[in-house]
């Protein structure tokens, strides 16, 4: 009988947790709960490439405190691995040199898993006309005389005679390093100036560097890029998961989090201000830059990030009238923010947010979107665990949120995972219950492997759950109500609970079947259905029966298949030739507003045109969503 004590184990930001014996090697607890972290030295201490991140604190959704003694102490080994590789041994331990001895959250960076972690939000060519916040002006400074003017007073009046420049005040971190630089340099500088009326930076001599960061703060993900205020080029762009997600992966759990934990909102704001220092030094060091050379930032999010990013209680967005502390543009010293990998000068915009759920985000999508939204009807929406619509045409434009939690995410599914190496992504299902499948890093389809070969999944993300569902209907498995049909010889069970056996535990790479529940399927239903009865909502509001055209925004739209989407419900009727993904527009939209001034005034007008409808008042959104839960009548798939 094993009576060892267990503890919890919590990995993000994945989310796989369970129970482990209280001794057991950390590396080895993180593979049994289906998180693969790299180890080349096979556990031996000498790679380093299993390196984890304990978290300290409350932690109410999981229902567990986690102390500094909770997992062991550095042993002899791996102090001398730290000493020798300059590893810093309070931030970041060793899994394999560690045990667990207490309830525990770990941070796995994605470089330590072994399947890295794959996100899909690069920019898409967008035609910009730049016209930058921040300009260049190179100026000859005469010499000082005595008792004549000081250097920031001659500078004054040398860029007023040679740039017409008038008016100008100056940050105090570029007035301290003013004189030394005018020695330097005998006078001649170029100094950056923002909206020619703050000048932020000095550089001795002729300098032509001036960059700026875009950066999409999502639920799940962060996304910066690093572009060229004179090209319009983007020269980096670097991604990380947000750490926020340790404590709730949809918006209510980060809201209850910050009205209920010590200094919660502070707690989630650091978190992720830290994400932005890190992605803003790597988004440099790629492009060849030193960090002190960005001078602007424009940041868009959901209204929830967007206030935890300005250090603002979400409260009150958690309750009707879900009331903004502020709707309008935001500019301030990023170094207010907490963003402190940048020029000590450097400014900071925030697009404006529509309402209580529709953010900065969306305001940022529709500035990207605006020139493909003509006079037929258009839907554009951003699936994440908010769902983000817009409908309508040039001439009128609804907007409005959908909660539609994380299972499209891969959470909330008994296997489901992120989109990393190895997740199931496609899959294809025969009458009799034989399964084709693909995963992603691998093209191929598992029915067309040699003898030996094993795809070996590890999981299911959210493009797989919804054609799994789509297969299931379409064969006959589950029915209109989205019930497992139990006399159906290729459904199973797990425990209690229908299930169908996706892949079994031989050809998998976690060493047990990977099963769609009836829970899981439940799942995908709440979801599609709370994304389809905000769009019913909105056409009924604007009048109109169908939908001409589909543009499905962000990462997650990337990889649907439109005739999956459109065969669970999860979309209205739509030609699925007319429904395209259109990348990150989110990302885009803010790059838009790095680049061009116009662009930052551009979007404050949509923001205050477009109409929005909130859904949790409306008494018919229930309704719609009731009527949602439910498969469509026909499908458009047939057996490939």
């Amino acid at each position: 009988m094993n009576t060892a004590r267990k503890h919890r184990l919590v990995l993000m930001p994945s989310g796989r947790q369970g129970d482990v014996a209280e001794g057991a090697n950390l590396l080895a607890a993180a593979r049994q709960l289906g998180v693969e972290l790299e180890a080349i030295c096979g556990g031996r201490g000498v790679c380093g490439k299993c390196q984890v991140e304990r978290v300290s604190g409350e932690f109410p959704r999981n229902s567990i405190t986690v102390t500094t003694e909770a997992l062991s102490p550095p042993s002899e080994a791996e102090q001398a691995y730290a000493k020798s590789h300059g590893l810093d041994l309070t931030e970041r331990r060793l899994a394999c040199m560690a045990t667990v001895q207490g309830d525990l959250v770990i941070d796995v960076p994605a470089a330590s898993l072994a399947r890295k972690q794959i996100i899909h939000k690069a920019t898409t060519e967008r035609i910009i006309d730049v016209m930058p916040a921040m300009k260049l002006y190179y100026v000859d400074v005469p010499a000082p005389t005595p008792g004549g003017p000081g250097d920031w007073e001659r500078l004054q009046a040398a860029l007023a005679a040679q740039h017409g420049l008038s008016e100008l005040r100056i940050d105090i971190a570029a007035l301290r390093s003013l004189q030394p630089l005018l020695r330097q340099a005998g006078g001649k500088v170029t100094v950056t100036v923002w909206q020619d009326s703050e000048l932020v930076r000095v550089a001795a001599g002729y300098a032509e560097g001036v960059y700026g960061l875009a950066i999409d703060v999502g639920s799940t993900t962060v996304v910066v890029h690093l572009c060229d205020l004179r090209t319009g080029m983007v020269l980096a762009t670097e991604t990380a998961m947000n750490p926020q997600i340790r404590h709730g992966e949809d918006l209510i759990s980060r809201i209850a989090y910050a009205m209920n934990a010590t200094q919660g909102t502070q707690q989630l704001h650091r978190l992720v201000i830290h994400t932005l220092n890190t992605l803003a030094t790597q988004a440099a060091l790629a492009a060849g830059i030193g960090a002190y050379e960005i001078t602007d930032v424009v940041l868009v999010g959901n209204t929830v990030m967007h206030h935890l990013l300005l250090g603002i209680d979400p409260t009150e967005l958690g309750h009707l009238p879900f009331t903004l502390a502020t709707g309008e543009p935001v500019d301030l010293k990023a170094r207010d923010l907490g963003l402190q990998a940048l020029n000590p000068g450097a400014m900071a915009h925030m697009l404006p947010c529509i309402a209580g759920y529709v953010g900065a985000d969306n305001v940022a999508t529709l500035l990207a979107e605006y020139n493909h939204i003509g006079m037929e009807v258009t839907l554009v929406v951003d699936v994440g665990t908010n769902a983000e619509i817009l409908l309508g045409t040039h001439e009128r434009l609804l907007s409005a949120s959908s909660p539609t939690g994380p299972a499209f995410e891969g959470a909330q599914i008994l296997h489901g995972q992120r989109a990393v190496v190895g997740a199931i992504e496609r899959v294809r299902i025969r009458a009799d219950g034989t399964v084709r499948y693909r995963v992603i890093g691998d093209d191929r389809w598992s029915d067309a492997l040699q003898s030996g070969e094993s795809l070996r999944p590890s999981g299911i993300c959210g493009s797989g759950i919804i054609e799994i569902a789509a297969e299931l209907y379409r064969t006959g498995m589950i029915d209109a109500s989205g019930r497992l049909v139990t006399d159906h010889p290729a459904v199973g069970r797990r425990g209690d609970e229908p299930a169908f056996v996706l892949a079994p535990q031989t050809e998998t790479a976690t060493g047990h079947d990977i099963v769609v529940t009836q829970g899981d399927i439940r799942a995908v239903q709440l979801a599609k259905a709370a994304l389809y009865a905000g769009v019913r909502l909105l056409m009924d509001h604007l009048g109109v029966a169908h939908v001409d055209y589909i543009r499905l925004a962000g990462a997650f739209g990337s990889y649907i298949d439109p005739r999956y989407a459109l065969a669970i419900g999860l979309l209205p009727a739509c030609a699925p030739e007319n429904i395209v993904a259109v990348g990150n527009a989110a990302g885009d939209g803010a790059r838009m507003a790095l680049l061009s001034t116009d662009q930052r005034r551009k979007a404050q007008q949509l923001a205050t045109w477009v109409e929005y409808v909130e859904t949790a008042a409306v008494p018919a959104f229930q309704d719609c969503f009731v009527e949602a839960l439910a498969f469509p009548c026909e499908t458009n798939l047939v057996e490939e």
